[in-house]
């Protein structure tokens, strides 16, 4: 049983910021990209392609359900991982927005913010869009899926960084939609010039897209270091290990002033975690001294890998 009680509030929020960041993202793609028969990386990608291609028959959100639930249930059973009720959330209400936009919104509102502006500044515009919405959604503990999810399974079984198989996905996605046919909306069939010029808008969205992501969460993917004085130690160092599943190092320590033998804590954890460990030190010594510091190049595991390989002869002797 968590220590802390349930805040109704806090949970209210991150469901409303998992809504809004899914708002943006849909649309994004309903307002800016779609329009302009724009292609990105990741399910949604795929999804477009599929739409351009059967004359708008097939909306963006039929398929980008149905590969997200194979996906899903895909990693609960190779992974065992629980995504949790927000992820779920999330793809089910990105595909109904992705259909239902498209023809809710009035085409004075996409002309005037979309097409009158040209293609790569709709480009710009749906990529900064979009990575807010991500990033919103995320913060709040939710998540999209799509080919992040393929690149979690593969790297638990090879030795392959996901964010390279991420951005090895997506450059694999943007570039099928040049050999795939595609139309626009009044059913022409798209150009050769105008696909490479679309494959080109697409890697350049992905970019866009995923450094607004990073900016977004930059601060949350920092790591900090906490020392913890404190005469209940023992206490903070349980609820951290049992409630939140840190790892806490405990220092012995001798205050020179008071010449009295006590113990230190040294926990290392992600930055976007902080809050939370707050909130479990205060509730239990309320008094209790902390110094928290930002640090780089944590490596183990939780955090970082070392990517450097190892010599063979090494490995041998090992």
């Amino acid at each position: 049983m968590s220590l802390l009680p349930q805040n109704p509030w806090t949970t209210l929020k991150e469901w409303l910021l998992v809504t809004l960041g899914i708002a943006l993202y849909v649309l994004a793609w309903s307002v800016f990209l779609v329009p302009n028969n724009l292609v990105g990386g990741g399910v949604t990608g795929i999804s477009s392609i599929i739409q351009y291609a059967t004359h708008g028959a097939i909306k963006i959100g039929y398929p980008y359900f149905v590969i997200n639930a194979v996906l899903l249930g895909a990693a609960f059973f190779i992974m065992g991982s629980s995504f949790g009720a927000k992820t779920i959330y999330a793809i089910i209400l990105a595909s109904v927005g992705l259909n239902v936009c498209q023809g809710l919104i009035p085409e004075s509102i996409i002309q005037t913010l979309a097409l009158d502006n040209g293609k790569l500044m709709c480009t710009i515009m749906g990529g900064i869009m979009a990575g807010l919405g991500i990033g919103l959604s995320m913060s709040a503990g939710g998540s999209t899926g799509g080919t992040d999810i393929i690149a979690l399974i593969v790297s638990k079984y090879r030795n392959v960084s996901p964010g390279k198989m991420i951005v090895a996905m997506d450059f694999v996605i943007i570039l099928s939609s040049f050999f795939i046919p595609s139309y626009m909306a009044d059913g022409s069939r798209v150009g050769w010039a105008d696909k490479f010029t679309t494959v080109i808008y697409g890697l350049i969205l992905v970019m866009v897209n995923g450094q607004v992501i990073d900016m977004y969460l930059s601060g949350s993917r920092q790591s900090v270091q906490l020392f913890i004085l404190s005469h209940k130690y023992a206490q903070i160092a349980d609820a951290l290990t049992q409630e939140l599943h840190k790892g806490v190092t405990v220092l012995p320590a001798k205050g020179w002033y008071s010449q009295q033998d006590s113990h230190v804590l040294m926990v290392i954890s992600r930055k976007n975690d902080l809050s939370l460990m707050l909130r479990y030190i205060k509730m239990i010594d309320p008094k209790a001294f902390l110094s928290v510091g930002s640090i780089t190049g944590v490596y183990g595991k939780g955090f970082e890998t070392i990517k450097e390989k190892v010599p063979k002869q090494m490995q041998e002797e090992q």
